[in-house]
């Protein structure tokens, strides 16, 4: 297992979007003798080590399906701040580019930070098609500023309006917009008769696309301050970490991952943290359409395909709530959850997680033989829990299903923080979960 605290930073700084997830961790299954199969595609073999992507989701396997699949699943999208449609806005005087929140992204956090943009640029292809181009820009062009604590109205804070408040300042100037310096004026649309104009076209000229080329966009913000292990090497604070760590900690357990009775697979959804329903998310046929064809490709037919269903399990990893030490009363009694304490086994009577007394089982097994400690998590019953992608996962695909993770403190914030031998204990968890001792 060479899962560590070092290779997650790596991994994170790596992918500041779904689509770059998708290419890291392809990345490292190809440098492991995965091959990628396309959808549109025949499979005359899937036995084998294969993988997929579909926009920014991913699923992996090793070996033929001969008694059922363990499965990891995880998710490559967080919270943050995306590019709007028609982004570039003059206002008092200043370039802004409009971003809309995405996912329940903790908004205070964003501020005065300085910000890269990444994401996908749409082109044709030359044959009548459409190819996407990853871009990320690595430079300061973005920051929304904070309100100086003078000009609020009791000293107290400003309590954030996301249309209103979380647009960011650009080096771009409004005269090139071609606009007043009022309190606002309207730039117009991005596609003018010179073709893609401001901050769209700007993001392409430095991904090296010709703006007149761009067809679409999926453009979001992502915090330049590197991931980084401190206080003696104890903590890893990081971006993304919800749900990043689990993405690399269940290709770490893939990659380690010895086939035997069950079939191994791995799957990164997008959009999670926007419920999922999207033809790439946990809520879309993606993942059952890819395990019947497994199936298929080995000769089997649609009986065996379910027969299979039901030997498998699925752990749903995302990650779990630390104690919060100066807010301790928010947390269910009885229930502490410390970082550098092991993964978390999630439990919610209603249903938020997918957990039952079957699963939980078959991850308390695995714990053991990997030889790490298992913590126990339940939400408090006055506050609202949130999900995961297991319930929906479990009902999409008749898996059972065990919600798990890797305890964390600032969940959905700009940077996140986790303990940094939580990492190793994670993958090794989720490995003896996917290879399980007979």
């Amino acid at each position: 297992m060479t899962a560590t605290a070092t290779g997650l930073a790596e991994f994170i700084d790596a992918s500041p979007s779904p689509y770059h997830a998708c290419a890291t961790a392809a990345a490292r299954l190809r440098d492991a003798g995965y091959a990628e199969l396309s959808e549109t595609d025949v499979w005359e073999s899937a036995a084998g080590k294969f993988f997929v992507i579909r926009a920014g989701s991913l699923i992996a396997w090793d070996g033929a399906a001969r008694n059922g699949f363990r499965i990891v699943g995880a998710h490559t999208d967080s919270p943050n701040l995306r590019v709007k449609q028609h982004p570039d806005r003059a206002v008092a005087g200043w370039h802004e580019v409009a971003l809309a929140p995405y996912g329940g992204a903790w908004l205070n956090s964003w501020l005065d930070r300085d910000l890269g943009v990444s994401g996908m640029i749409a082109v044709a292809d030359g044959a009548g098609g459409v190819a996407q181009r990853l871009v990320r820009v690595d430079e300061p062009l973005l920051r929304v500023p904070q309100l100086a604590i003078h000009l609020s109205e009791d000293r107290g804070g400003v309590k954030l309006d996301p249309q209103r408040h979380v647009n960011a300042v650009w080096a771009g100037g409004p005269a090139r917009l071609g606009g007043a310096c009022g309190a606002e004026s309207k730039p117009g649309p991005p596609h003018g008769q010179g073709g893609l104009q401001g901050f769209v076209a700007a993001v392409a000229r430095r991904s090296g696309i010709d703006p007149a080329d761009v067809l679409s966009f999926e453009l979001m913000t992502h915090d330049l301050t590197p991931s980084r292990v401190w206080g003696d090497g104890q903590f890893l604070s990081a971006p993304r970490l919800d749900n990043q760590a689990s993405c690399y900690a269940g290709l770490e357990a893939l990659l380690a991952a010895e086939p035997d009775a069950h079939t191994p697979v791995l799957v990164m959804f997008d959009h999670e943290e926007v419920g999922s329903t999207s033809d790439h998310g946990a809520a879309s046929d993606l993942l059952p359409t890819v395990l019947e064809r497994i199936v298929a490709a080995d000769g089997g037919d649609r009986g065996e395909y379910l027969r299979l269903i039901r030997s498998s399990v699925l752990a749903s990893a995302d990650m779990a709530h630390a104690t919060h030490p100066n807010y301790p009363e928010r947390h269910e009694p009885g229930h502490l959850i410390t970082v550098n304490g092991g993964p978390v086994l999630k439990v919610q009577p209603n249903l938020r997680y997918a957990t039952d007394g079957r699963t939980a089982a078959v991850f308390e097994l695995a714990c053991r033989q990997a030889g790490v400690p298992l913590q126990r998590y339940e939400h408090r019953a006055d506050l609202p829990c949130g999900s995961t992608i297991g319930p929906m996962t479990a009902a999409r695909t008749g898996i059972p299903t065990v919600d798990v993770g890797a305890p964390q403190l600032a969940m959905h914030s700009a940077r996140e923080l986790m303990g940094a031998h939580d990492v190793t204990a994670y993958a090794a968890a989720l490995a003896a979960f996917l290879t399980p001792a007979r």
